[in-house]
């Protein structure tokens, strides 16, 4: 087995939206060797940089990870397969670039679980330094930070009609999804330059900082396990180009390797739910119970618009002579559908009676695709598509290893909808989205919801669809959960209960989800995080 000549201070597992940020900020001091593993390459192409590039990018081996879940498609469609980011960015490189950071109330329901530390005047520091805003400073925006965030430059008619249609059904016009109050509706703001290129936070962060000797940065490097010595954490081990390896530190092993795998990493380390262990034959180190359970999920559920014109639609910007045009003007201009994020508008809304704030998310986009594919084949026929989901759910799903063989699969159940709320508020969600597109400001625009959904209206036609059709968000949450509780994994700082010297940093950390997208709460996360390691 070969091994690194010399301990690191900090091994940090995963360079995706929490590990880059951890990385940049703990070799900030040069007296800390910190070394950044991850499993996919080096890629900085215009596929990556290319907003657009992502409907690529997620059919690329070589820069994605596809795990089969349990979800199994009704009409024999096979298991949902959940995808998620293969190179130094993770995710933030192959998503869709929606900034938005939850609320006010998310973060101080945070510091009641796990602790002050978490609260909004903790975390708002961290989420405006992330930001270089070209909406300029406010009191919730930053600007000069690594992260160049931007509103959609040039909204469509299409786009500014169904944004009307929101206020004509009581919806305030926003200009900002980061402002204090969430309900609105409004264009999206992205994590894109003004030049249009994808800001992951590879290029935030570690371009920034990979020329700092005491960072090194080694891809290729699937890690199967924390090495573990009476009780503490020495290191980590698993595999490069098909040799074993191990990587060992003096100070701590962080893992922020996404709400999959950091869970299946410490469930192969025999720390996890001892039951579940035994059952895949791993000795048990640590019977942490909650480890790989508790996982919070968004299920998505999209429906498709005929429109009246050709040209309120992107179908067909995407493919023959319109494409090579697309590109040209991306490349030279910076801007265009190219240049923008996979949706352009979205809004904020409260569907359930007993809401006080919005508990749904309905997003906007220009095109639309063929359901049968299960991929990016635009229909033939110009078109629009919405989709919606529960911002904060409650179902509960799992991710449960199997062997004690790094390469077999993992049990990844979502269990969505399982909860009698969620099943309501999506159902209240896809009347909602439909009173929008029923409003006179899209009357000239919209023909009418397209035959496959149309005509599924009952409640339990409206489940049966999200049987069908529904799909992950891509935003799985609290598989290592934080709380003040002995029951999470985690304590208030992040730290695993039972293990010295071992932390996990990234999504799986949030006991309750943070309502909206993930990418930035998780990149504030991360820098309030490297704040709590180097005070101690």
């Amino acid at each position: 087995m070969a091994e690194a000549q010399a301990a690191f201070d900090y091994v940090i597992v995963g360079a995706g939206s929490a590990g880059c940020v951890l990385a940049e900020r703990l070799s900030a001091d040069p007296a800390n060797r910190v070394l950044l593993l991850e499993e996919g390459g080096d890629h900085s192409d215009m596929l990556v940089t290319m907003p657009k590039g992502f409907g690529k990018l997620l059919t690329m081996p070589d820069r994605a990870h596809y795990y089969a879940t349990t979800n199994q498609r009704e009409g024999g469609g096979g298991p949902e397969i959940w995808v998620r980011g293969k190179m130094l960015g993770g995710s933030s490189a192959v998503n869709g670039m929606v900034w938005n950071r939850g609320q006010q109330e998310d973060y101080d329901r945070l510091a009641e679980l796990a602790g002050p530390q978490w609260s909004w005047d903790a975390m708002l520091p961290h989420l405006r330094g992330l930001e270089d805003h070209a909406m300029g400073a406010s009191a919730t925006r930053g600007t000069g930070g690594p992260v160049a965030v931007k509103t959609h430059p040039a909204p469509t008619p299409l786009a500014k009609a169904w944004i009307s249609a929101g206020t004509e059904l009581g919806l305030p016009a926003k200009e900002d999804h980061s402002g204090l109050a969430q309900e609105g509706i409004g264009p999206l703001q992205w994590n894109i330059d003004a030049r249009g290129r994808r800001v992951s936070s590879a290029r935030a962060f570690l371009d920034r900082a990979r020329r700092r000797p005491n960072l090194h940065v080694a891809t290729g490097v699937r890690v199967d396990r924390v090495t573990l010595d009476s009780g503490r954490a020495t290191g980590v081990e698993g595999r490069r180009g098909g040799e074993a390896v191990r990587f060992v530190t003096r100070g701590e092993v962080i893992l922020a390797a996404g709400a999959l795998m950091s869970p299946r990493i410490l469930q192969l380390s025999g720390i996890g739910p001892a039951e579940a262990l035994r059952a895949a034959g791993i000795p048990v180190i640590l019977d942490s119970p909650s480890v790989g359970r508790h996982m919070r999920e968004h299920i998505l559920l999209s429906l498709n618009f005929r429109l009246r014109h050709w040209r309120d639609s992107s179908n067909r910007e995407f493919s023959g002579a319109r494409l090579l045009g697309n590109v040209a003007r991306h490349v030279l201009l910076g801007s265009g559908t190219l240049s923008y994020g996979s949706s352009e508008a979205a809004a904020f809304a409260r569907v359930l009676p007993e809401s006080t704030r919005p508990d749904t998310q309905i997003m906007f986009q220009p095109y639309s695709t063929e359901r049968s594919t299960g991929g990016f084949k635009f229909e033939d026929a110009p078109g629009m598509s919405l989709y919606s989901f529960r911002l904060r759910p409650e179902s509960e799903g799992s991710i449960t290893v199997t062997s004690p063989d790094p390469d077999g699969p993992a049990t990844i159940d979502p269990n969505y909808l399982s909860a009698e709320s969620d099943r309501r508020a999506v159902i209240g969600a896809v009347r909602f989205l439909r009173k929008i597109i029923a409003q006179p400001a899209l009357e000239p625009f919209v023909v009418g919801e397209t035959e496959a959904t149309a005509s599924m209206q009952s409640d339990d036609e409206i489940l049966d669809a999200y049987r069908l059709w529904g799909a992950s968000g891509l935003h799985a949450t609290a598989t290592v959960r934080m709380g003040r509780d002995n029951s999470s994994p985690l304590d208030g700082e992040l730290r695993l209960r039972g293990i010295e010297a071992l932390r996990v940093v990234d999504c799986s950390v949030f006991p309750e989800m943070i309502a909206g997208n993930t990418n930035a709460p998780t990149m504030a996360l991360a820098s309030r995080a490297a704040e709590l390691i180097l005070a101690r």
